[in-house]
């Protein structure tokens, strides 16, 4: 004969139990993962006289290039 109706439901319990424990366990890691990473992100290193500063060269050779590539003949 096989199990009664109450070692069912029993082991039933348990194994939602189990599964939602193991279920809460990995979203506390996820979470704690991605703190870990947000908080040992690098600090910027540019000051305010940094980021104000003009980047544009107008003679580097990427803007020379630009320039030279958009000249060529419309087909």
């Amino acid at each position: 004969m096989g199990p009664s109706m109450g070692e069912r439901s029993r082991s039933l319990t348990r194994r939602r139990d189990l599964l939602r424990a193991l279920t809460a366990g990995l979203a506390v890691a996820a979470v704690g993962a991605v703190t870990i990473d947000i908080t040992t992100a690098p600090a910027e290193t540019e000051t305010a006289g940094d980021k104000r500063k003009a980047r544009y060269q107008a003679n580097s050779a990427e803007v020379r290039d630009f320039y030279r590539v958009n000249r060529y003949p419309a087909r």
